[in-house]
């Protein structure tokens, strides 16, 4: 844009915000000309000079006036203080006088938008790090004999099938790797062959990736000058103690420690237990166990159940005093309530000598982390909790002897009702491949870490299963000689009537089919009530639908542009990081599933003809991924930041369906584990279950808040002198055995800026006698005793990722005078820090820290898969797959009643779900708009997170002062 256009636009906006006669518009509109004047900032070009999330003053006035300016100065990002960016109180009075994309809420929401699209542009530039890859993305590859930049490299030796693989000669052997055949057709066990080109990216026992730089990882190894000069000897893998950390800043304080008694409840689950924990307003305990569902179906690090066997100590050893650590005294132990006796088995490691290193542009790099860590699951989002990930896993899912197309149900006592019938999971039986701990639970294929929460969502997505083969069934008897929509790969233009379709097909699509449900209901129905705000609404559905109209036409031109022999689109340096943007336009699913025939459209973008996708072409089938050019896996940094116990109660408020208001028990969770899980679902039956979960809060995710019973987790398999682990201690020592950066590093790594003290972590939005700001001062002074201080030298740097305001490197004292006594934060570990996190954008369950690593990999995992971009057609999911995926269901397309946040929405996929599974739930669900909202909390207008009832629930005793 020429800067004599933006002054016109400049003065449009100023005559705007005269013609309103409101100071502030006319104070926005000044500084609305001077960013149309200056333009967007430009990406950076290295890694010191990122975004930050912190915008100019004149942006900043012109996206949410003076409000963001009083927090210019801290840590946190800009954009959460924009106009319109929280609930109503953020919006201005004054906006239905301007245009839209011109008044105050709509520059603020769309600020917020382009804030958080520069942090992923800047993320997939500066944070991909693949293990297995590094050294072709540093120095570049060739593509048809020429020489490509890293980040166009598309096809990778190291995702080779190897010849010891039973589908090696399938694929084309020695040669040009390329699936084919029954490869192709649907998602495969172990996750092969997802990219046609690349078949072992994403499959079971491939390399967690990294999304930091590889020397900044294992940071208690001192291995480089900086990581010496930020932590200068005070960490190691016990060092601060992980016991201590988890009894001083991760213990709930109890009003009653009797009537909680340690998370274990009163006998027989009395109504009168009681467990303090601080509730989140806006989001259910349904939505705390959709999170373990999700990551069981993601990652894994153990091996069936178990890490390496030999034993390490847990802590519970030594505690920080004037600075140096000293060994607790048996007094301490007995006021924490910690065990030194405790020992974990340590993390498996795939990797373990020193990483190999090569030059390129004069500089010397390690091809790989210092170790590293493989994954036992698929990377894939592919329904593998239920459907398994390799051998062993599939022998424990149990299919319908009477129609091998569904999943094993079976009936339980004399209940009657239409989701009744549909049954309940059947328990591991003698001779299952299984660990000796999961014995009586309810079969499933990652049968690890089973509660009520596992077996609810394993139930209701079964059951969703069998529905989907039954309509199928219902349409082929109705029309068998209609096109099904499947197609064999192997005789692709012999079109598979429904009468013709085997059990193997139907079960394959409806595998896919579920998998694509969940990928949906977790990323515009789970992160849209996660992270409560209208960007984020906006943001999250752009990501799946898009922003723009004509999406259909741009997804034809984002699956078309420079696509190269191997289908994927070619992208350097620069349209690798836009190529993001143009996606959030056009919504990632379904990009790349159409390809046009050639003939002139406008400006050779919007082209006209036939849809040419074949089946027969490799290229088609890939058209749609994107790996940014670093092979898709979790890195070791996401499974971190899914660390989120404290969202879990220790009791769950047990309701029936024909009472909703009434509390009949309180159920510890840990008397749901394990083999008690599938006593207790049948006990209380699955819509009771709903409604329980449904209704009652989950935790907020804060310092000093979590589960009691996490601390005291039987765990027999070890044979140890407690048999007894701190799930939440353990937290802390698998990060720093896979090597996770400290807090502070590991938010510059991603782009966001350095905080100076513990005392940065305190909400300045609070006043000065709010008891939550007290609350929070509390907590920094457990953090200073636990981690402690130092006093600083300010001639040792501690980053190369970051610099301070004046452009210089950081060092040791953070902006403190040279020789001050500062504050360890460079030592504070990412799940405390996180948790301290007390200033977030509206309605965030997580924090900024949280949430920048999702805005990276929660995208990279749709981009990559060719099961949600180019090949969603009805060759692989039949045409009423695509349906009901698309629809939420097959029943068309249903509409939520009212506006809600302002919006006209369907009628959410898990709503759906729930009301196909458990009928009964009808009534309940009729005034819930998302399901992981309490289900009976009014939602207010616009994005409020007050805690009061809808009508019907006032009885509730929730609601109670």
């Amino acid at each position: 844009m020429t800067k004599s256009r933006g002054v016109v636009i400049a003065f449009g906006v100023l005559a705007v915000g005269l013609v309103v006669g409101f100071r502030p518009a006319v104070w926005s509109g000044v500084n609305c000309g001077k960013l149309v004047i200056n333009g967007f900032r430009p990406i950076a070009e290295d890694r010191a000079h990122r975004f930050l999330g912190k915008v100019q003053k004149y942006t900043a006035i012109c996206r949410g006036g003076d409000r963001p300016l009083a927090t210019a100065s801290t840590p946190w990002v800009d954009w959460s203080n924009y106009w319109g960016a929280g609930d109503e109180s953020s919006a201005t009075p004054y906006t239905s006088l301007l245009p839209s994309h011109l008044n105050p809420d709509s520059r603020g929401i769309d600020g917020a938008l382009l804030d958080l699209e520069y942090q992923r542009i800047e993320l997939i530039k500066f944070n991909l790090f693949d293990n297995a890859t590094f050294e072709d993305y540093v120095r570049g590859g060739n593509d048809r004999g020429k020489k490509v930049g890293g980040r166009a490299v598309k096809v990778w030796n190291s995702f080779r099938l190897p010849p010891e693989d039973p589908n090696y000669a399938a694929v084309g052997g020695p040669g040009a790797q390329v699936c084919k055949g029954e490869l192709i057709r649907g998602r495969t066990l172990t996750g092969i062959c997802n990219d046609v080109f690349n078949p072992l990216i994403g499959a079971s026992n491939q390399l967690f990736a990294r999304n930091v730089q590889f020397d900044e990882t294992f940071p208690d190894q001192g291995r480089t000058e900086l990581t010496r000069n930020r932590h200068a000897g005070r960490i190691s893998l016990m060092q601060p103690d992980p016991q201590v950390i988890s009894r001083v800043l991760f213990t709930r304080p109890q009003s009653n420690p009797a009537a909680c008694n340690a998370g274990q409840g009163l006998p027989g689950s009395a109504v009168q237990a009681n467990c303090d924990y601080i509730k989140a307003p806006f989001f259910n305990v349904l939505a705390a166990f959709w999170i373990q569902f999700m990551t069981h179906d993601w990652f894994s690090h153990l091996e069936e159940g178990h890490n390496q066997p030999a034993l390490i100590d847990a802590g519970c050893k030594t505690k920080l005093d004037g600075g140096r650590y000293r060994a607790l005294t048996p007094g301490e132990v007995a006021q924490l309530g910690c065990r030194p006796d405790d020992k974990v088995d340590p993390a498996y490691i795939a990797q373990n000598e020193p990483a190999p290193t090569f030059t390129a542009d004069g500089q010397t790099y390690a091809s790989r982390a210092p170790k590293t860590m493989k994954n036992t699951n698929t990377a894939w989002w592919d329904a593998s909790q239920i459907s398994g990930f390799d051998a062993t896993s599939a022998q424990r899912v149990k299919r319908d002897p009477r129609d091998p197309a569904k999943l094993l149900m079976v009936h339980v006592g004399n209940r009657n009702t239409a989701g009744e019938r549909q049954g309940y999971l059947p328990l591991f039986q003698p001779g299952d491949p299984i660990n000796p701990a999961w014995a009586g639970q309810e079969a499933a294929a990652f049968p690890d870490n089973f509660s009520i929460g596992m077996s609810f969502y394993h139930n209701v997505f079964v059951r969703e299963h069998n529905l989907f083969v039954d309509k199928f069934r219902e349409i082929a008897a109705r029309n068998p000689n209609d096109d099904s929509g499947l197609r064999d790969p192997a005789n692709p233009d012999h079109v598979i009537t429904y009468k013709e379709v085997k059990p193997e097909e139907l079960y394959q699509a409806a595998r896919l089919v579920i998998a694509a449900e969940i990928a949906k209901i977790h990323t515009i129905e789970w992160t849209t009530q996660l992270l409560y705000d209208e960007p984020l609404y906006k943001g999250m559905n752009a990501n799946w639908f898009g922003l723009v109209r004509q999406k259909e036409a741009l997804k034809g031109v984002l699956g078309h542009v420079a696509v190269d022999k191997y289908g994927h689109s070619i992208t350097d340096t620069d349209a690798t990081q836009w190529y993001s943007v143009f996606a959030s336009g056009a919504g990632i699913f379904g990009i790349g599933n159409t390809h046009y025939e050639e003939k002139p459209g406008f400006l050779g973008f919007f082209k006209q003809g036939k849809d040419i996708w074949s089946i027969k072409d490799p290229n088609d089938l890939n058209r749609g991924v994107n790996h940014f050019g670093s092979p898709f896996n979790f890195p070791e940094e996401f499974i971190t930041v899914y660390r989120l116990h404290a969202l879990a109660p220790d009791l769950i408020e047990f309701r029936e369906i024909n009472q909703p208001n009434s509390i009949e028990r309180k159920i510890p969770v840990i008397e749901t584990f394990r083999g008690k899980s599938a006593a207790a679902m049948e006990d209380g039956g699955i819509a009771n279950w709903a409604v329980s979960m449904g209704r009652q809060r989950l935790g907020v995710l804060t310092l000093q808040n979590d589960p009691a019973f996490l601390q005291n987790v039987p765990m027999p398999r070890l044979n140890t002198k407690t048999n007894t682990i701190d799930v939440l201690a353990l937290d802390i020592i698998r990060d720093r055995e896979r090597g996770v950066p400290r807090f502070n590093e590991f938010r510059r790594q991603y782009g966001l800026k350095s905080l100076t003290g513990y005392d940065d972590f305190v909400n300045q939005h609070l006043a000065k006698n709010d008891p939550e700001r007290t609350r929070e001062e509390a907590y920094v002074g457990k953090l200073r005793e636990v981690y402690g201080t130092h006093k600083c030298d300010a001639s040792k740097p501690i980053t190369a990722s970051q610099v301070d305001a004046n452009d210089q490197p950081i060092n040791d004292c953070l902006g403190h005078p040279d020789g001050s006594t500062v504050d360890n934060i460079e030592d504070v570990d990412v799940v405390v820090g996180f948790l301290a996190e007390s200033t977030r954008p509206h309605g965030f369950a997580i924090s900024e820290t949280q949430f920048t690593v999702f805005i990276l990999n929660a995208s990279r995992r749709l981009f990559s898969d060719r099961f949600f971009t180019s090949s969603f057609r009805p060759e692989f999911y039949s045409t009423l797959g695509v349906e009901w995926v698309t629809n939420n269901g097959p029943d068309g397309r249903m509409m939520e009643k009212g506006r809600p946040n302002g919006h006209e929405d369907e009628v959410t996929p898990l709503k759906r779900v729930l009301l196909r599974t458990m009928p009964e739930l009808q009534t309940e669900l009729n005034g819930v708009v998302n399901a992981f909202d309490p289900w009976a909390r009014d939602r207010g207008n616009y994005y409020s997170l007050d805690w009061k009832p809808r009508p019907g629930a006032e009885n509730d005793p929730a609601f109670r002062k």
